[in-house]
């Protein structure tokens, strides 16, 4: 916490904005990565109010839900206010009924549960301080209806927190491996606190559209959470840059649009699932994979230029290598500067034979990432490390230019050593052509219904007498 608050002071986030998320190259692995680790790790620091009770006896806490009762309803809430003790009472039970809360009498006992703790109340003071007119409208919209369609705020307003925390993992430790920051998460100092007030502003429209009744809460909870969730994903995985981007997308994603895609997702699920469709992959499959690995072996056959890596990890020369026209040798060697294209075979120094390579290794195995300092090494350059290994010591190092030119060289080696090409193009390749495929081969059956199974064969004739012999 303490570090976070001198991130704060120095304006860390805003420069994090600029210089490196909104500039003009592109954002790499690693500092994705690294970005993925500061969003987890800022977001862990609502871990320790998610996971505190309400002490239903703390005056500080229950002013807080008085707070919320004076915003919402300021002319009844004056202190000076007329009446006995009796019915000020009566007026704060009827209040917090229309506020939401489970406990109309003392609503403190609804924060009690963890998570969300005391967050939930944190992110409901916020919203009714720097979105008061908002707050104002959902609250009275909801106390004044009589058509029992109220979405009660209170409650609400807690399972959504919940749900947030669930879906950004606070609490949780971040992945090695991940790289899965959201841009708009970094626009706000109070970026979780402005993210719960569109989202519960989502859930009262959502709630409004489905005619969800609070008679059922739990009932109703259950259905509405589930299509607010949706909403909230699909929104965040178009990765919008700002949170009013994020408002934006959520405009559009309407129940009524939720439904369509579902329901365009189920057809393609059982259209695409079914046991004929399955069978014709299974048969075009082998087809796609041996066109993969011909473009694989075509792009060998060109050639890449590679950058070497010398005693100072710097890589300031050349060399290039391709593969012979009849897959059986690859040439290669040194160039003095980067080749504006091909480099013919002739000018191409050394040779190695297909037949005489033992293995391909990529990454740590590599032996040049094995060398003094490795460890030390760009994460970026481990990842696009790969060597050659042939005789009893023989290696060929390599690192590719970007990730694209290392998945179509390991491709193609382990193709040429008749094993199977198992890089991320690879599947993706295979999965667009596939598809690409298979809609093609059923334009003809537009609007016909395949059956599951094939007809039945009919019971044999009574009589075979409409057989002639012709001899």
């Amino acid at each position: 916490q303490e570090m976070a608050n001198i991130l704060a002071q120095k304006q860390l986030r805003s420069i994090i904005l600029t210089h490196v998320i909104r500039a003009q190259r592109a954002i790499n692995n690693e500092m994705a990565h690294q970005l993925y680790v500061l969003q987890v790790l800022t977001f862990n620091l609502l871990e320790d109010r998610m996971m505190t009770k309400m002490d239903p006896q703390d005056q500080a806490q229950r002013d807080i839900i008085f707070e919320l009762r004076r915003i919402a309803f300021d002319a009844e809430s004056e202190p000076n206010s007329s009446g006995s003790m009796e019915k000020r009472k009566s007026m704060y039970t009827r209040d917090y009924k229309k506020l939401g809360f489970i406990n109309h009498v003392n609503p403190a006992m609804d924060f009690t549960q963890t998570p969300p703790g005391m967050l939930a109340l944190d992110n409901m003071l916020y919203f009714a301080k720097h979105h008061q007119d908002a707050y104002i409208r959902i609250v009275l919209e909801n106390s004044s209806r009589e058509d029992k369609h109220e979405c009660p705020f209170g409650r609400s307003s807690i399972e959504l927190t919940k749900m947030l925390c669930e879906i950004l993992k606070v609490g949780e430790l971040p992945s090695e491996t991940c790289n899965d920051f959201h841009p708009m998460f970094f626009t706000h100092d109070r970026s979780f606190e402005e993210f719960f007030c569109i989202c519960i502003q989502l859930l009262n429209k959502t709630w409004k559209e489905m005619r969800a009744t609070s008679e059922d809460f739990n009932k109703a909870r259950k259905r509405v959470m589930q299509v607010v969730k949706e909403q909230i994903m699909r929104a965040l995985t178009t990765k919008p840059s700002s949170l009013d981007q994020f408002k934006s997308k959520l405009q559009n994603l309407s129940y009524t649009e939720i439904l369509k895609i579902r329901q365009s997702e189920r057809m393609n699920q059982e259209d695409f699932q079914s046991r004929p469709i399955l069978e014709l992959k299974e048969k075009i499959q082998p087809e796609i994979l041996e066109l993969i690995k011909q473009q694989r072996l075509n792009r060998l056959v060109e050639g890449t230029c590679f950058r070497k890596l010398n005693s100072r990890r710097r890589q300031d020369k050349f060399w290039y290598c391709r593969l012979s026209p009849n897959h059986k040798v690859l040439h290669y060697g040194d160039l003095e500067e980067s080749p504006q294209g091909e480099v013919p075979h002739d000018s191409l120094q050394d040779k190695l034979p297909v037949a005489d390579i033992k293995a391909v290794v990529t990454g740590k195995d590599c032996p040049h990432m094995k060398e003094k300092g490795a460890l030390k090494q760009n994460k970026e350059v481990l990842e696009l490390a790969f060597s050659i290994l042939y005789d009893s010591s023989g290696q060929l190092n390599f690192i590719a230019p970007d990730k694209h030119e290392y998945c179509v060289w390991t491709d193609g080696l382990n193709a040429l050593l008749g094993k199977d090409m198992l890089s991320d193009l690879t599947r993706n390749d295979l999965d667009t052509l596939l598809s690409m495929e298979i809609k093609l081969r059923l334009l003809d059956l537009e609007n016909i219904q395949i059956p599951d199974a094939p007809p039945p064969i009919p019971k044999e004739p009574s009589n075979y007498d409409f057989v002639y012999d012709c001899n």
